[in-house]
């Protein structure tokens, strides 16, 4: 049954494949919906699964409804939000909320500000969430703190014993068996946790992360170094001035960013660019990066037929809009940041699957062909 879906599906046209996603991301809001809402009623009879053997609402979900641990956090919490406030079902219905969103903000909501923040909430990212909700609880800030995290043990090792001397033969003719070799355990694992960038308060943020003995070692010696800066050795501080130097030599070699951009021409038929003609390059020049890259706003400028533009921040590159293999000059009007999926998507288009490596290099001087587009491999990060 499940295979002859996927066969199904795979089998769809663009159109149709699209089409069909939304209609069953709507149908699973509707029973989303759906569920919390007798999730609401359920909780409200506890004994309907006390009847049934289970202690609480986590395990009778968990157990009989065979929904994960994390799933049934979001639904549970959302059940009792709309019990509160029953408006919150609509939400989630048209997908302005998420489960996750009406978690994160039911223990902040009143029946006194419940709807302003319902309606600030509404198309909200979790970041964007979480910031609301340091907005609305604001925390002070977290104290700096540099300690050394436990080591973990290695587990014993187990090593298998010999033939006991009761069953061993000890006749000179025949040789000694040989002990087993031991059996070493795997190396322990090590827990890796995640780095923590939360917001504590409106522009206030809690940063938290691991770091190995050399940079330890850098930034006990920057505390040393700054102390006359930085009496208290603050390493919020210090994180804040690295940052600003790391940022500016990024920006430097992906944008292009000077503090000082040197001058263009005044004009443009100057004599030397006369001696010396422009020729095509695959190179964005800086000032085309920095003006490109101020006039998109770091962010993807793919416009899809209905309107909506690409909302990615990351992997971007330099993209031709007139391929460079067919003429396209590396010229403000002629760039802009695509994100590496629409870059590749774009010269699909017109190179096919293969991209540009078909393509001869002397071609590229050719007529283009009408609303032609090529990738740059050109890439901000």
């Amino acid at each position: 049954m499940n295979t002859n879906i996927l066969a199904l599906a795979s089998s769809l046209s663009d159109q149709d494949l699209l089409a069909r996603v939304g209609v069953l991301a709507g149908k699973e809001r509707e029973a989303s919906v759906e569920l919390v809402a007798h999730l609401a009623a359920l909780d409200a009879r506890p004994a309907l699964f006390a009847a049934a053997g289970h202690g609480s609402l986590f395990t009778y979900c968990t157990e009989v409804l065979r929904l994960s641990e994390d799933a049934t956090c979001n639904r549970i919490q959302a059940a009792r939000a709309c019990r509160d406030f029953p408006v919150i079902l609509d939400r989630l219905a048209s997908g302005a909320m998420s489960l996750t969103s009406v978690r994160i903000l039911r223990p902040h909501l009143t029946p006194e500000n419940h709807e302003a923040v319902i309606a600030r909430a509404c198309g909200r990212s979790r970041r964007e969430i979480e910031a609301l909700v340091a907005e609305l609880a604001p925390r002070p800030d977290v104290p700096s703190s540099v300690r050394k995290l436990p080591t973990a043990t290695p587990a014993p090792t187990l090593v298998t014993a010999a033939t006991s001397p009761a069953t061993r033969v000890e006749a000179p003719t025949l040789a000694s068996p040989e002990p087993a070799p031991p059996v070493s355990s795997p190396p322990p694992l090590v827990t890796t946790r995640r780095p923590i960038i939360e917001t504590t308060s409106p522009e206030r943020y809690r940063v938290q992360f691991t770091i190995g003995k050399d940079s330890h070692d850098k930034l006990r010696r920057l505390q040393a170094l700054l102390r006359r800066e930085i009496p208290d050795g603050d390493p919020g501080a210090i994180f804040d001035r690295a940052l600003t130097l790391l940022l500016e030599k990024v920006e430097k070699a992906k944008l292009g960013a000077a503090a000082k951009p040197r001058p263009r021409p005044i004009r443009p038929g100057a004599d030397r660019q006369l001696r010396t003609p422009i020729l095509p390059s695959r190179d964005v020049p800086r000032h085309v990066q920095r003006a490109v890259s101020q006039r998109d706003g770091d962010q993807c400028a793919f416009v899809s037929k209905d309107g909506h533009r690409c909302t990615e921040r990351t992997f971007l590159e330099f993209h031709h809009i007139q391929p460079y293999a067919l003429g396209g000059l590396a010229t403000v009007e002629n760039i802009s940041l695509r994100c590496r999926r629409h870059n590749q998507y774009e010269a699909d288009l017109v190179f096919g699957p293969h991209g540009t490596s078909v393509i001869r290099e002397a071609d590229r001087f050719q007529e283009p062909a009408r609303g032609a587009m090529s990738t740059c491999v050109d890439r901000l990060g």
